[in-house]
């Protein structure tokens, strides 16, 4: 995963919990996912709107 070992990722981790604090970190995972849903969604939003311009002309 992007050239990281087990142990680059436990120090990525480590620092992320003296940053942010353990009971931060699940609030920013939910934030991020909930993100990246509405992106997707945005995403297939706008290809339907194109569809749709495309079927009338």
């Amino acid at each position: 995963m992007f050239g990281l070992g087990i142990g680059e990722l436990c120090l990525v981790g480590g620092l992320a919990v003296l940053l942010f604090g353990g009971k931060k970190i699940p609030e920013l995972g939910g934030a991020l996912a909930k993100g990246i849903k509405n992106f997707q969604s945005g995403l297939h939003e706008q290809d339907s709107i194109e569809e749709k311009s495309e079927k009338k002309s």
